[in-house]
């Protein structure tokens, strides 16, 4: 190889590689700038059963969430109108521009789930739903059920 190939190629690949990373910098941007996906304005989010003011006679029972306008994908899929159930469990919204805690209160469904069974201590509960991104922060505008109380026995 000849010294002006030589040096035509590590020119070649130098420019290669500073269009590469000027084009992972910028996307890198944009994912920060704009940290919350958008939500079709006619998305809802409910909890199809329990039922609010609903008494359930065991601990461990059988939650389910219904979606309209809008698609489920598991956690860390980045898909247009589309995201991942958390349950909220006797807490009240987290920020909309943060990412949803991962506790207790705040229940994960991040492989796509549209049901849970869950278990709670006896006593007066209250649930509610709210779609998280890819990120689990929730989306523009925020997608949330009503939020319902039960009585476990």
């Amino acid at each position: 190889m000849t010294a002006s190939l030589r040096k035509l190629l590590s020119a070649s690949w130098l420019c290669t590689a500073a269009i590469s990373l000027a084009a992972v910098l910028a996307t890198a941007t944009t994912v920060q700038a704009d940290d919350r996906s958008s939500a079709p304005a006619d998305a809802v989010v409910y909890i199809g059963w329990p039922n609010d003011g609903e008494v359930i006679n065991r601990r461990k029972f059988r939650v389910w969430f219904g979606l309209r306008n809008m698609g489920v994908v598991p956690a860390g899929t980045a898909f247009r109108d589309a995201g991942h159930h958390h349950l909220l469990i006797d807490t009240d919204l987290p920020e909309a521009d943060e990412e949803i805690p991962a506790d207790k209160h705040h229940r994960h469904f991040g492989a796509g789930q549209t049901e849970a069974v869950i278990e709670l201590e006896p006593g007066v509960h209250t649930l509610q739903l709210l779609m998280g991104d890819h990120n689990h922060v929730p989306h523009n505008p925020p997608v949330v059920s009503k939020k319902i109380t039960i009585t476990v026995k």
